[in-house]
């Protein structure tokens, strides 16, 4: 998940901004400054304390230090984060551009636009593991850090904003959405089953229609289809199972 820097001199502006960059089940954390020179004092505290920055979404016009000058010193940092334009001025996305911007949105900001910046740099920041590589999550565990690796999980269960990873070793509370892994993961056979659900076609074992219940079996458990996905679920259950046995 993304944590997130805003940057905005327009109060009301700045708080609609956060309000629906925190409304994003992609986006872990945001940060707020009203200026460009709070702006990079905060993220040269951040970085320099060994924070994870992964991207700021900065105006343009700004009194002092503006954006185009912000994002020219943000530049020069070790592992600098990416960036994403928001302001009223189409004029200058050339120079954003030039700048490696992620984006360019202008205002009044829409929310489906907003979502797609947010993808856009999703993609370049948190890349999907590549083809046969096994993607890991780190859960920590009372001063511990457990890096539970994805082919290990037979499924994960959303609680609030939390997701319960079970594995044959026992489960295991991380802070993410279930979109956020689904998203991450439905390229190595992952599957909803139920709003609150999601499952790995590769520990499925049997799938059972009874008086008009699906139940599935998944290493040790056996976990209800909701209606809703019952079809769905059966025909990538086929359609992963016999790409296993061509």
């Amino acid at each position: 998940m993304l944590r997130v820097l805003a940057v905005d001199d327009e109060v009301p502006a700045l708080e609609e901004l956060a309000y629906l960059l925190r409304q994003d089940d992609r986006i872990e954390h945001v940060m707020t400054a009203a200026d460009g020179v709070t702006a990079l004092q905060d993220m040269v505290q951040m970085i320099g304390g060994g924070e994870r920055l992964d991207g700021v979404f900065l105006d343009i016009r700004m009194p002092g230090l503006d954006g185009l000058d912000l994002a020219r010193l943000v530049g020069g940092f070790p592992s600098p984060p990416r960036l994403v334009f928001v302001t009223a001025h189409e004029e200058c996305a050339v120079q954003a551009f030039e700048l490696e911007a992620v984006d360019y949105l202008l205002k009044p900001v829409r929310a489906e636009r907003l979502s797609e910046a947010v993808r856009r740099l999703e993609a370049v920041t948190c890349p999907a593991p590549e083809p046969g590589q096994d993607d890991v999550i780190p859960v920590e565990l009372g001063g511990r850090t457990r890096f539970v690796p994805q082919q290990a999980v037979w499924f994960a269960e959303a609680k609030g904003d939390y997701v319960r990873l079970h594995t044959v070793d026992g489960s295991y509370l991380v802070r993410m959405s279930l979109a956020a892994l689904e998203r991450r993961w439905s390229e190595a056979g992952f599957i909803r089953i139920h709003r609150s659900t999601l499952v790995s076609g590769r520990h499925v074992s049997e799938l059972r229609f009874e008086g008009g219940r699906v139940t599935l079996t998944v290493g040790t458990e056996t976990l209800q289809v909701s209606r809703r996905h019952s079809r769905q679920v059966r025909e990538q259950l086929v359609r992963q199972h016999r790409g296993l046995i061509s």
